[in-house]
Parts: structure tokens; sequence; C-alpha cells
């Protein structure tokens, strides 16, 4: 098998794990949720707390690979994760009671860790080592394919299965996802050198470039998780746009997943901070466009710009963290997450709240908007202590390779 032949399958093993773990394990749930709620009786508050128990599956997870350097045991938790993000999904089809829902949902956010991190980890280490360019964009397509796959799924399922029977649909999908999830991703090589026998050093930022940096995506993290998660219903519950949802819910993901690869480029010639500040400002705008503008088309413009930027930031800072740390990029990238993690606790948690107080899910888009662009100005921070750091002599990242 060529380099390239080689290349394509880690990076389709990449695709389908995100696809599996992000798409049908963690987000089948937000097309579905208005069909539990009116055929499952699914309650307004639970399902904000299902999804705030998901996020913290998936902080759990973050804390474990943040701690993790052997990548052996890293390899073999990746798939173990795969396995489970199945049988979580299966479990959700099988019960009707919110407890084993709400531990489903926590071992679902477990496995989305494993995909997200532990295979990216994974996967950027290989990229690294085999002198491919050190980005992401093509990897985090999966999460834009799943979203989007999954919104198409139900919009079409909907006409002749019930919320039960398209739960175990998504398993039959995620078993199929599962096997190029594990065939394609090789053993890890465990060794501190590339395949041409350079050695891989990592070159760790400040520390208040890192306490920055984790402020800002912990910002992000809000601004993303509201609309993530609540979208569909905010949409179904506008005036005039009953049963948009999921139309803006597939559009969101469609946008996402060619954006990283995008985003990439984007970073290449203006740097990441700089295409981080961009992506964060088009951002804001996504999340206010449905709610300022009660229309069709403002919500599916607003799914545009909030699918083609939300993932850019991940993949951005991901990267980053891959950069800093080839020989462990899982590592920081667990730390980073903890502050999305949290975020993601945090935000639907206090969204379901103003919802249950207030009738509408739409505070909460305001709310991660005002986040958002506190996100916003602590980036622009960030760009003055990398100015300083840079004469002062701390690492700055280094460009990529590629053959």
């Amino acid at each position: 098998m060529s380099e390239q032949q080689e290349r394509i399958r880690v990076l389709g093993a990449g695709i389908c794990s995100l696809m599996l773990v992000l798409g049908v394990a963690r987000f089948a749930y937000t097309p579905l949720l208005p069909l539990m709620q009116q055929q499952a009786g699914l309650g307004v508050a639970a399902a904000a707390w299902l999804a705030a128990i998901n996020y913290a599956g998936y902080l759990t997870g973050a804390i474990v690979a943040s701690l993790i350097s052997d990548l052996v045991l890293k390899d073999r938790l990746y798939r173990i994760g795969m396995v489970v993000a199945v049988l979580s999904t299966a479990v959700m089809g099988l019960t009707t009671d919110v407890t084993i829902w709400a531990l489903s949902r926590f071992v679902a956010g477990l496995a989305s860790a494993a995909g997200m991190l532990l295979g990216t980890g994974l996967i950027l280490n290989w990229l690294i080592r085999h002198h491919h360019r050190s980005e992401l964009g093509i990897h985090f397509s999966g999460i834009g394919l799943g979203i989007a796959g999954c919104a198409a799924a139900v919009a079409v399922m909907s006409h002749w299965l019930d919320w039960r029977q398209q739960w175990l649909a998504f398993t039959v999908a995620g078993a199929l996802l599962l096997v190029p999830a594990l065939r394609w991703l090789p053993a890890p090589d465990r060794s501190a050198l590339t395949r041409s026998g350079q050695k891989m050093v990592d070159t760790p930022p400040s520390v208040s470039f890192m306490r920055l940096l984790m402020a800002a995506y912990f910002c992000a993290g809000i601004g993303y998780v509201v609309s993530a998660t609540f979208i569909v219903a905010i949409i179904d519950r506008l005036p005039g746009l009953s049963g948009s949802g999921t139309l803006v819910f597939l559009v969101l993901g469609a946008a996402a997943a060619p954006a990283c690869i995008v985003w990439d480029l984007v970073a290449r010639r203006s740097g990441e901070l700089n295409a981080l500040i961009l992506a964060a400002l088009l951002q804001i705008v996504g999340i206010l466009l449905p709610v300022m503008a009660d229309s069709l088309s403002a919500a599916l413009a607003g799914a545009l710009l909030f699918g083609s930027t939300f993932i850019g930031t991940v993949s951005l800072v991901l990267t980053m963290a891959g950069r800093y740390y080839p020989t462990r990029p899982a590592k920081m990238m667990g730390k980073m997450t903890l502050s999305y993690g949290a975020a993601q606790i945090i935000g639907p948690a206090i969204t379901g709240w103003l919802a249950s107080r207030l009738g509408s899910y739409a505070a909460g888009l305001y709310l991660a908007a005002a986040v958002m662009a506190l996100g916003t100005a602590l980036l622009l921070v960030l760009k003055l202590v990398e100015r300083r750091d840079g004469s002062a002599g701390v690492h700055a990242i280094k460009p990529c390779t590629q053959h």
C-alpha cells in the first residue's frame, strides 16, 4: 500500500469514528428530541438534563484522556469506546426509563471522548510521524457528516418509524461504521522518532497562554452546546416554523462537513488565533439569527454560519494541541476539552432552567452569544500574550510539513 493510500485509510478511520461517536451516539439525540417529547413523554427539563449528563460523560472521558500518556492504552480505550458507542445507542431504543436513558447518555459521552480525543490524538500522532500536514480538517469532516446524516435519516425515517425504531436503526448504522473505525486505524508506534528518523519533541506554550486559551475555549463550549443541543426544538417552536427544525439541523451538519478543511486554509494564511477570532465573530451571528429574525431563511443562514464555525474552532484548537505536544497530543487535547466539556454541562442545564421558567429555549441562545463575545475578547488578549511569549523566546507553533 502506498503512503498516500495509507493516509486515506487512516483519515477514513477517523471520519467513520467521529460519525459513529458524535453523529450516531451523541447527536442523533438532537433531531430525535422532539419525537421523544411527543411520543415517549420526555419533558423539557428532563431533556435538558439528559443532554447535560451526556456532556458529563464526555467530560469524564476528557479527564481520563488527559491523564493517559501510553499510546497502546489509548488505542485500546479508543477501540472499546467505539463498541460502547453502538451499545449505548441501542439502549436508548429499548426503554422509556429516564434513569436508564441517563446512564446510556453518560456512557455515550464517554464513548464520544474516546473517538474525539483518543482517536484524534492517535491520528494526529500518525500524521506527524509520517510527515503529513498536522491538520485535522479532513478528519473532523466526520462530525459534520455525522450530524447531517442523522438529521437526514430522522427526516426520512419519521414517515415510517417511531422514536424507538429510529434509535434501533441508528444502532445498525453505528455497527456498520464500527468496522472501518476499528480496521483502518493501524496499531500505534511508541517510538519518539518519525518515519524518517527525526526526533518528535514537545514544545509547550506558556502557562498564561494555556490559561487564556482554556478560558476562551470554555466560552466557545457554551456558544456551541446550546445551539447544537436545542436548535431543532428552538426552530420547531418559532411561529410558522414548526417541523423545520430537522431541516435546519441538516443544514448545520452539511455546513460543518467541509468547514474544517476551509479553516485549515484560513489558518495557514492568517495564523490559528486570527482564524479563531474570525470563527468566533461569525458564530455569534449564526447563534442569534434564528431568534432575531423569525423566518426559515434566517434560521438556515444561522445554521450555515454556526455549522461552519463551531467545528472549525474545535479543529483549530485541537490541531494547536497536537503541534505543541506531537508525542502525546491527547494529553493537551484532554485538558482543553475539560474546559469545553465543563461548558457543555453548564450550558444545557442553565438553558433547561431558563426554558422551564420562560417557556422558551431562545433565552439560552442570547446567553450563548454573550459568552461567545467574552471568548472573542479573550482571544484578542491571547494574541498579545503570544506576541509577548514570542519576543521572550517561548515556543511558538512550528509550521506543519507535508510530502
